[in-house]
């Protein structure tokens, strides 16, 4: 079944009639109790994704995925651009309100009014039992900036809020935002709207590195008062570990490393963009003990199937991951329990693609998986394991070197209790029987993923198949 939507954020404490005292507030709700999984447009869009082009995403994954638990289809960076195609020349045509708010190019979307924006497209996704999420740049746009458009509801103007000394180092669209009476306006504003549109998911770009902690304050106490739950994705990284507590109390989610792309390996390794495979399994190590139930390290979308027609970066392509790699991908964020968002265009998707979508036992990993954590790290093995919340333990080992290996492990040497095992391989669907130790052989850049579960004393090992 489709989950719900979530509830809304909880009341605040009242006075009880009978003492004046003020009463205990609730606890507040949990917008993100798993890891979200959705789609989005960057991976295979870039700017110029439109309204034909995402509404025949939003089917496929609701026909194929939503019964996986693939809710949240977001629209990324651009979409108030009218000319997402001209690379800024000629210079951008935004499309913004008399209140200094982007709101959508009705030429890329026509669904959308002055008078409604993203609501009608956002009440469609809903009545699919899907979520609705948007991209954006931290900051106030410079055009309202330059015309010092007045913010809704207030006495400030954009030139009140704007820092102009503060701009996004990759993106020239916006100033930042001053911490400051006229900046939480502006927040409050455009949360006011989106909240309108029926947003349920915020993307915020450029804001966790450099970490913008005043903004991404402002940002948060802003959703908190429109009373939507929508939940707040920080980006790029990688975002600074020893802001864990800042992330906690503020957002759902927030990126480990810069933009992850489709490589094994780095092209450039003094450089952080882009990401590769390899360099994420030291930073999911990082961050495992921290993940916290409802606030969730990003390890960033899912760079396979078909990437195209205008990808975010590189040439129009399918995946470069080969289909261990692919795998090997996929496990990590599930050890991980990153939250799963694909970026393949799902119009062209292929069967293997959709196979990688739809492993329900892979996907329980990720959103249900207990304490994981890397237990071996050498230069040419990792293996995670994990509490299984139906008894058992998850483990997960990786080939993470050039060459095959055969990995051998007692499961004493795991940390478990020295006696035969029942084994099911997650991918493979199928059981191993019971086995009295981990031995696996691995391809390059490959991985498997384990369920292991205590054999009764009568059960005898069977030979491994691996």
């Amino acid at each position: 079944m489709l989950a719900q939507q979530p509830t809304a954020h909880p009341p605040a404490a009242k006075k009880t009639p009978a003492t004046g005292t003020e009463a205990a507030p609730r606890p507040p709700a949990i917008l993100a109790s798993t890891p979200p999984m959705g789609w989005n447009s960057w991976d295979s869009y870039g700017l110029t994704i439109n309204e034909a082009d995402y509404r025949a995403n939003v089917k496929w994954l609701r026909e194929h995925l939503a019964i996986y638990g693939w809710r949240y289809v977001v629209i990324d960076e651009g979409w108030y651009l009218k000319n997402p195609a001209s690379g800024g020349k000629p210079a951008w045509d935004y499309t913004l309100s008399d209140h200094g708010l982007y709101l959508p190019a009705v030429n890329r979307f026509p669904s959308a009014t002055a008078a409604e924006g993203f609501k009608p497209l956002a009440d469609w996704v809903h009545s699919l039992g899907l979520r609705f999420g948007l991209h954006i740049i931290r900051g106030i746009p410079r055009e309202a900036v330059d015309k010092n458009l007045p913010i809704a509801g207030g006495k400030f103007h954009a030139e009140d809020a704007a820092d102009k000394s503060d701009t996004c180092r990759w993106n020239p669209d916006n100033y930042g935002v001053k911490a400051n009476e006229a900046g939480q306006a502006y927040y409050d504003s455009l949360a006011a709207l989106y909240a309108k549109w029926g947003l349920d998911f915020l993307k915020v770009d450029c804001i966790t590195t450099p970490f913008k902690g005043d903004e991404i304050r402002m940002l948060s106490d802003a959703i908190q008062k429109t009373g939507r739950p929508i939940v707040l994705s920080l980006s790029p990284g990688p975002t600074p570990i020893d802001q864990i507590d800042e992330l906690r109390k503020y957002a759902q989610m927030w990126r480990i490393s810069d933009d992850f792309w489709d490589s094994w390996k780095k092209e450039k390794p003094e450089e952080n963009f882009p990401q590769s495979l390899q360099g994420q399994f030291a930073l999911a190590a990082k961050w495992s003990p921290l993940v916290q139930t409802g606030h969730w390290p990003d390890a960033d979308m899912l760079p396979i199937g078909h990437l195209g027609p205008v990808p975010g970066w590189g040439p129009v392509r399918d995946s470069r991951l080969t289909h261990d790699e692919q795998r090997t991908l996929i496990t990590l964020w599930a050890m991980l329990q990153s939250p799963l968002v694909i970026g393949a265009n799902l119009t062209q998707i292929d069967d293997w693609t959709t196979s990688l979508l739809t492993n329900a036992e892979v996907i329980t990993v990720d959103q249900h998986a207990e304490s994981s954590h890397p237990v071996m790290q050498t230069d040419k093995t990792t293996i995670w394991m994990a509490g299984s919340h139906g008894g058992g333990y998850y483990i997960a080992v990786f080939n993470i070197s050039d060459e095959p290996q055969t990995v051998q492990q007692t499961w004493t040497e795991l940390g478990l209790k020295p006696q035969p095992y029942r084994v099911r391989d997650l991918w493979g669907h199928a059981s191993l029987g019971v086995q009295s130790q981990l031995s696996v052989q691995l391809a390059p850049h490959a991985s498997i993923l384990y369920r292991v579960v205590e054999a009764a004393p009568s059960q005898t090992e069977t030979p491994p198949s691996h």
